[in-house]
């Protein structure tokens, strides 16, 4: 076969500047990809800027600009592509003189997703000027080379068409004229669906613009993505994506996008059938702050707005007619190229629902002011209900439904103009109340008021919830209520130039009138009296007596609420830093029961199976009280740590044994209880009377740092412990005793009482003190030794009423102590007493348990109450296991009780001195001889 015959002759315009075109698209890619790879982004961004800038105004003429949209669009496509899979990093801050000063740059211009949304954009353009082109072409030239496409082949040259045709066994190229190339490329264009390519490219802008944080720029991608879908007849995604980017318009107020968008959606619902989205739309747009009225509808109009059409007033008004037929009955025929019809009828009636981020706020407002803040039950009080539309058009409403929550106070206006018989039917058979009015219309911008009369019997909170406008037979829309001194403004109007106009006539309700009002309870008849005869103490059961006294109402269902609360704030009576479970040591306070008064007949036994009883809360239901009747119960509370306590004690009542599940009078009682320590518990270890051993755990204690109490191994030591009363009230100590802890202390620790407390129970007034006195023998050796537990058992010496706690325990531990064996003890024998210029011996015993020799040292100090014969200085042995006495003959020179000489005693081997304390060196001294008489009965020695 023979090659074919290629002809160089020149092209005709348009093929001529579709040439150019191609080559410098081929150049201009080159070129991009070379600065891209040598890191030179904007280099390479300003290289493209030129390029575009270059051939963008050759369009050509109107019949085949949709080929250089085409390619306008594979520019910005291919540079897209290249800047995303170029290895260059894009960074993520730019400098401020990004570009140059007489190309400067934004930094948008170096994401990809710029170019992908400009590249759908333009590719839009070449859809919608190829269909202007197909409107304007011939059929018979359009079918003249259009059955055979495939004989167009591309040319050896970069940019040319040529057409191939076969004579036998010669194959020929010709030239294609403009009209021949145009019909070509014109059946080539119809073979693709350009609007998936379109919704593809603004998808990837859309994703990327999202992940860069940039929202608006996301919708405009979102926005375009939509009309493609409606476009395509894929309304679901259509609706999906205008839902999404409407919710920005509302936020930032973009009034004319959000208009374009609530266009499609009305259309897209209107395709659906789907009534109630239609009207919502519609009212939507209606009411938007547009009032344009200059501007005339063009072709153009509609390509830019879409089927919302101009923005002006009148298509507002347009709108608002159009819903309100077919809320009148009228239907909407669907359009010519698919739909439902739309109508609303009686068995499938439409409710819109209206709250306070609701966008149909602008289509009706409403708003409730009661004149007072609160109101006697059964008493009268005016309420001013006002209605606003933003809707361009007087709206008539048939009815208003005025919902409360308490049913029995709702109330229905009726427009007296409209024949609403069957309604009032309807409404008489549900018990409500049924108010006139002259005339219900809704002018543009101006408030309806409507004042009406509210009376409410039942006591408590009485709220206006919701406005409900019924218009038609089978429409209604409800309004959530709000409150004039709350109410924000509408977000679209609020900016408007408009004559601003109040709720209510009187703008002083405007800025404080709520929707909501106190009805206060009726006045109880009936006394709860609270009797506490003192402070309460820790550890004991504390009572406090409750009476309930019918003065005029009869008490029927009556239930009694008894609140324990920190008097100081927090609510709490357990201590935070608890975290075991439950138990009574965790609580502070405790309601430990309720008790009855013990006299129970019918009426009150049938009442005693409803009670409820926790650590700080209880409930118990009160019998029948007829009228002078009364009825009396006892509140148990233990306090385990000392809080003041703030009782609350609330009774519940019905007046009326037939309204006891509507009507409740509230009674409520408080009380403050201190409580306190009833006994503070001391005590300190002595040495036995006139000895002392060598403890080496004195002698190595560090001073600052506090010690263990040290006893001596099998020594018996005096443990004196003092109760003190800390509180308001006389108490009376029943016993004190010392308990161990557990065999083995008991074991290795005796411990005895000696005295102080006599046989009958020894009465405290605050602030005395009492003092046990016991014996403490120590049997092992131990670093760490357990006495035991000091218990003390008291009750107040006053009676609560008739109630008297036997006996409350109160228990301290007493702290450990060290025992050692001392290697040195030393006593002193003296006698009793002394008299007057007698002498008398006075020994001092060593006595070494150690086995070792020990050396030790003594002094006798002078002194002016007593002379005595030995030596003042003195040292000495003692042998192991043995006695070292020393002794001397002392005479009193002073009379009373008198200190002996100090005698000091220093221990060589520890570097350690024993003292003798005050009380041990004290003996008194008699003028003369005494005489003593011993009673025969309590014998008992009494000095005469």
């Amino acid at each position: 076969m023979k090659k074919p015959t290629v002809l160089y002759v020149r092209l005709p315009p348009v093929q001529r500047l579709v040439e150019i075109k191609a080559v410098a698209e081929q150049l201009h890619f080159k070129t991009s990809t070379l600065l891209l790879h040598g890191g030179k982004v904007v280099e390479a961004i300003a290289w493209f800027n030129k390029h575009i800038a270059s051939y963008r105004q050759l369009v050509g003429s109107t019949k085949n600009s949709f080929l250089h949209w085409d390619w306008l669009s594979r520019q910005f496509l291919v540079f897209a592509e290249l800047l995303e899979t170029s290895t260059v990093a894009i960074p993520s801050t730019l400098p401020s003189h990004f570009g140059t000063s007489e190309n400067p740059l934004t930094e948008w211009e170096v994401q990809p997703a710029y170019y992908y949304q400009l590249a759908a954009s333009y590719l839009r353009e070449k859809r919608y000027c190829l269909d202007s082109s197909l409107s304007m072409t011939d059929s018979a030239s359009a079918n003249t080379l259009g059955k055979n496409p495939e004989s167009v082949l591309p040319s050896v040259f970069v940019g040319q068409s040529a057409r191939l045709l076969e004579q036998g066994d010669t194959i020929e190229v010709l030239p294609l004229s403009d009209a021949e190339y145009i019909n070509y490329a014109i059946t080539e264009a119809q073979r693709f669906q350009d609007s998936y390519e379109i919704i593809a490219l603004f998808k990837k802008a859309y994703e990327s613009f999202n992940s860069l944080k940039a929202p608006r720029l996301a919708s405009h991608c979102s926005t375009r993505m939509a009309k493609e879908y409606f476009i395509a007849e894929d309304f679901n995604n259509a609706k999906l994506h205008f839902d999404g980017v409407s919710s920005l318009y509302r936020q930032e107020g973009w009034v004319t996008l959000l208009w374009e968008s609530l266009g499609y959606l009305r259309e897209c619902s209107r395709r659906f059938g789907s009534v109630k989205d239609f009207i919502e739309y519609s009212l939507e747009m209606a009411s938007l702050p547009i009032f344009s009225a200059g501007e005339v509808e063009t072709p153009n109009s509609k390509r830019e707005y879409g089927p919302a059409g101009l923005p002006t007033l009148s298509r507002r008004e347009s709108v608002q007619n159009e819903v309100f037929g077919l809320l009148r009955g009228e239907n909407i025929l669907p359009l010519t190229d698919g739909g439902c019809s739309l109508i609303i009828t009686e068995e499938q009636p439409v409710r819109v629902d209206v709250d306070v981020i609701s966008p149909l706020r602008m289509a009706l407002l409403a708003c409730v002011a009661f004149h007072d803040q609160s109101v006697k039950p059964g008493s009268p009080t005016m309420m001013t209900l006002s209605l606003l539309s933003q809707l361009p058009c007087p709206v008539e409403v048939d009815r208003l439904e005025i919902e409360f929550n308490q049913p029995k106070c709702n109330f229905i206006i009726v427009n007296a103009v409209k024949d609403l018989s069957t309604a009032q039917l309807d409404m008489d058979s549900q018990d409500v109340r049924v108010e006139n009015a002259p005339s219900l219309i809704l002018p543009t911008n101006k408030w309806l008021r409507l004042t009406y009369e509210v009376k409410s019997g039942q006591s408590g909170k009485l709220e206006c919830l919701s406005i409900t406008a019924k218009i038609g037979k089978s429409f209604m829309i409800c309004c959530q209520a709000e409150s004039p001194a709350s109410m924000e403004e509408l977000p679209f109007w609020k900016f408007e130039d408009q004559v601003e106009t109040f709720p209510t006539k009187d703008p002083g309700l405007t800025y404080s009138g709520l929707k909501v009002i106190q009805v206060e309870e009726p006045e109880p008849q009936v006394d709860l009296i609270l009797g506490a005869s003192s402070p309460a103490l820790v550890g004991e059961t504390f009572v406090v007596p409750l009476t309930i006294k019918s003065n005029g109402h009869e008490v029927y269902s009556g239930e009694l609420k008894i609140n324990l609360v920190d008097a100081r704030g927090g609510g709490l009576l357990m201590s935070p830093r608890e975290a075991e479970p439950f138990s009574s040591g965790n609580h502070h306070v405790e309601l430990l029961s309720i008790s009855g008064t013990g006299v129970e007949d019918e009426s009150q036994t049938q009442f005693d199976n409803i009670r409820k009883i926790q650590q700080s809360f209880g409930v118990v239901s009160v019998p029948v009280l007829r009228v002078g009747d009364s009825w009396s119960c006892k509140l148990e509370i233990k306090w385990h740590r000392p809080k003041s306590v703030m009782l609350y004690a609330s009774l519940g009542y019905s007046p009326n044994s037939t309204e006891a599940a509507s009507q409740r009078v509230n009674i409520h009682r408080s009380l403050q209880i201190e409580g306190k320590i009833p006994i503070s518990i001391s005590h300190c270890f002595m040495m036995p009377f006139r000895r002392e051993p060598l403890l080496l755990s004195k002698v190595k204690s560090l001073p600052g740092i506090e010690q263990k109490v040290s006893l001596a191994l099998n020594e018996t030591s005096v443990l004196i412990v003092t109760a003190q009363n800390c509180s308001e009230v006389p108490l009376r100590v029943i016993s004190l005793s010392i308990r161990s802890d557990g065999d083995e202390d008991s074991r290795a620790c005796s411990v005895q009482h000696v005295g102080g407390i006599p046989a009958d129970n020894a009465p405290l007034v605050p602030g005395e003190e009492f003092k046990g006195i016991f014996s403490v023998t120590s049997k092992v050796d131990s670093p760490n030794l357990e006495v035991g537990s000091v218990c003390l058992v008291w009750k107040r010496d006053l009676k609560l009423g008739d109630f008297e706690d036997s006996g409350v325990v109160t228990e301290q531990k007493l702290p450990s102590v060290i025992v050692e064996q001392p290697p040195l003890i030393v006593s002193f024998d003296c006698p009793p007493h002394a008299i007057l210029g007698v002498p008398f011996l006075f020994h001092i015993r060593i006595h070494n348990q150690t086995n070792l020799l020990q050396e030790i040292k003594y002094s006798l100090g002078d002194c002016q109450s007593f002379v005595f014969s030995g030596p003042h200085d003195n040292a000495g042995f003692v042998l192991p296991k043995s006695e070292y006495i020393m002794s001397y003959k002392i005479v009193p020179l002073c009379s009373g009780l008198q200190q002996l000489p100090q005698v000091s005693i220093t221990s060589v081997r520890y570097s350690a001195a024993l003292n003798p304390s005050a009380a041990a060196a004290t003996i008194f001294v008699y003028p003369s001889e005494p005489e003593f008489i011993v009673g025969a009965k309590k014998q008992e020695t009494i000095l005469v």
